[in-house]
């Protein structure tokens, strides 16, 4: 529904959002995005998981495997203090944007 390059700019903030409140593995993450935004977002989560590991080499997020009986091993990713951070940050940049955007359309 929307343009790759629009989703590109804003995925790793989604991504940092929806770990804030606690951890998750990227299938949780990436049906989590498509749930909220009834389905208008969607990413594969072969390509989430490149995301994944670039923002915990930017040690944004940390991951932590964890194994339950019955179930396949995971990777959880948190939170980290600099991606408090950075997650604030770019929800400011993200807020005023959007308010830029709406400013011009509503003068159209």
């Amino acid at each position: 529904m929307f343009s790759p390059e629009l989703k590109k700019g804003s995925v790793e903030m989604l991504i940092l959002a929806l770990i804030e409140e606690r951890a998750r593995h990227g299938y949780e993450i990436a049906k989590m995005i498509e749930a909220r935004s009834d389905g208008r977002l969607s990413f594969r989560v072969s390509s989430l998981y490149p995301i994944l590991y670039r923002l915990e080499d930017q040690s944004l997020i940390a991951g932590r495997w964890v194994e339950k009986p019955g179930e396949r091993r995971r990777c959880f990713y948190r939170l980290t203090a600099a991606g408090r951070t950075v997650l604030t940050e770019k929800r400011e940049t993200w807020t005023a944007f959007a308010a830029a955007i709406e400013q011009v359309l509503g003068h159209a």
